[in-house]
């Protein structure tokens, strides 16, 4: 005897479902492919706590250059391990792969593209659950709060408070939450209270590719004046060094020729070597000295004649 089928008998039997889950990875796997073979630019995005609406403004803010490609990180571990004996190094890209992965793919500077994503980006209040981005302090002062439950609001999260000219004021500077560590409750309320928006609604870049090399979200988002302050400090301390231990290059040659001769007029001047430059201070200096001598040798009277 058969067994009947119950419901719809056009509903797909669960292996079809299956198959169409593998067709359809397949489809993802080949785009990442042929991404990863077109740009020079390969970055890792996190898409955590990041609305539809905004990733769809966003899509259309960075423009036709940049291609995202959204997917589960099984199907990005396919696709890298397809192309890994291709691009030098990029299977050191699933390490990276955290939260709600995404990968950009784009022929820009990936410098350039961070700068780019980080002026994309908006402020936003922090939300129960959601990682500090960085160590979040509320500085000491007053405040436009007035006397009330708050007082206990505040110490419940750490910050020392009182009551001065019939407000509120925090006496001492309180950091409320590190760096990395997830936003309680309570914490997201104070925050809210005094109008803090550490968090931001954007891409966040983990690290970019390029040529073999991994550029992490630290390096990529060093303020340019920064790093060309950093680049002029390093090429007048590698100056300093050169002209130390004598190395002639373009940017020293002209500095050590003329550190040179003031060393060898010294030289020559203390052990009185006469040279065209110093013969007149030679010439000179001899005359004092001969004159100083002169000054001190008594000659006898002249006999007188008789």
């Amino acid at each position: 005897m058969k067994a009947k089928t119950m419901g719809n008998k056009n509903a797909r039997r669960p292996a079809d479902y299956v198959a169409k889950a593998a067709v359809e990875k397949k489809k993802v796997v080949d785009v990442l492919v042929r991404a990863f073979g077109t740009y020079g630019v390969v970055a890792v995005v996190n898409l955590e706590s990041l609305p539809a609406a905004q990733l769809q403004r966003l899509r259309q803010s960075l423009g036709n250059d940049l291609q995202i490609v959204m997917c589960k990180k099984s199907v990005i571990r396919l696709a890298i391990a397809s192309v890994k004996g291709k691009l030098k190094g990029v299977e050191q890209l699933l390490d990276l792969l955290t939260g709600m992965p995404a990968l950009l793919f784009t022929n820009q500077n990936p410098f350039k593209l961070a700068s780019l994503l980080q002026k994309s980006k908006s402020k936003a209040p922090a939300k129960p659950g959601q990682t500090a981005p960085y160590d979040i302090v509320i500085p000491a002062g007053p405040t436009q709060f007035a006397p009330g439950p708050i007082i206990s609001e505040l110490a419940a999260v750490g910050i020392k408070a009182g009551v001065e000219g019939g407000k509120i004021a925090v006496k001492v500077p309180s950091t409320i939450v590190r760096e990395g560590e997830k936003i309680k409750p309570k914490v997201a309320e104070v925050l809210a209270k005094f109008s803090i928006q550490p968090m931001e609604i954007g891409l966040n870049l983990v690290a970019a590719y390029e040529n073999g090399i991994i550029y992490g979200r630290k390096v990529l988002s060093v303020d340019p004046a920064t790093y060309v302050n950093e680049l002029v400090s390093a090429a007048m301390e590698s100056r300093a060094v050169a002209l130390h231990i004598g190395f002639p290059a373009a940017e020293t040659i002209g500095t050590l020729i003329t550190m040179s001769a003031r060393q060898a007029r010294h030289i020559a001047r203390e052990y009185g070597i006469m040279v065209s430059e110093l013969a007149e201070e030679l010439v000179g200096k001899a005359g004092l000295e001969a004159a100083a001598i002169g000054s001190m040798i008594k000659f006898p009277a002249a006999a007188e004649k008789g």
